[in-house]
């Protein structure tokens, strides 16, 4: 009998929750960061992942991103098709996780890439204060989204108490 068919009360492999979140959240971090790749600096061509050199360091560290975001998403599919296989996937954690891969990613960039180590702006030649406002403040809501879904799947994958 599998996970899913297993009745109350028989023993059997439940959801794996926080690997199911952690997982997920891996591939929302990459899809994040296929997305921030595609359009922004294939796309509309406003920065590339390190802009403090030439144009052919930065499509270099373009394509350096690119691996690491494929190789995130390959590892992070293969992670959930396991998850999947041994029917232990929790698919409200999957959701959050998802969400909360999309925020962090978008808000580590916009304050770690962007303020603090200065790799690039999201882009040159305007004021960037309005596209700061609207990065952070999407990856916030995306990040509040997550958490959102983190402690809605948290409150009903607790056990029922014996009655």
């Amino acid at each position: 009998m599998t996970a899913s068919a297993t009745p109350r009360g028989e023993s059997g492999p439940g959801p794996e929750s926080r690997r199911t979140l952690v997982v997920c959240a891996v591939i929302g971090m990459a899809v994040m960061a296929a997305i921030d790749e595609i359009v922004f600096h294939q796309l509309l061509g406003w920065h590339h992942f390190y802009d403090r050199s030439t144009t052919a360091v930065g499509l270099f560290s373009d394509g350096l991103l690119h691996t690491a975001e494929l190789l995130a998403l390959v590892a992070g599919f293969f992670l959930y098709a396991d998850l999947r296989r041994r029917h232990v996937l929790a698919a409200a954690h999957a959701r959050a996780g998802f969400f909360l891969g999309l925020g962090l990613f978008q808000l580590l960039d916009g304050i770690v890439d962007h303020k603090l180590l200065r790799l690039h702006q999201i882009r040159y030649g305007v004021d960037v204060t309005p596209y700061d406002w609207a990065w952070n403040l999407a990856g916030l809501t995306l990040l509040l989204v997550g958490c959102v879904l983190a402690v809605r799947a948290a409150r009903r994958s607790r056990p029922e108490p014996p009655t």
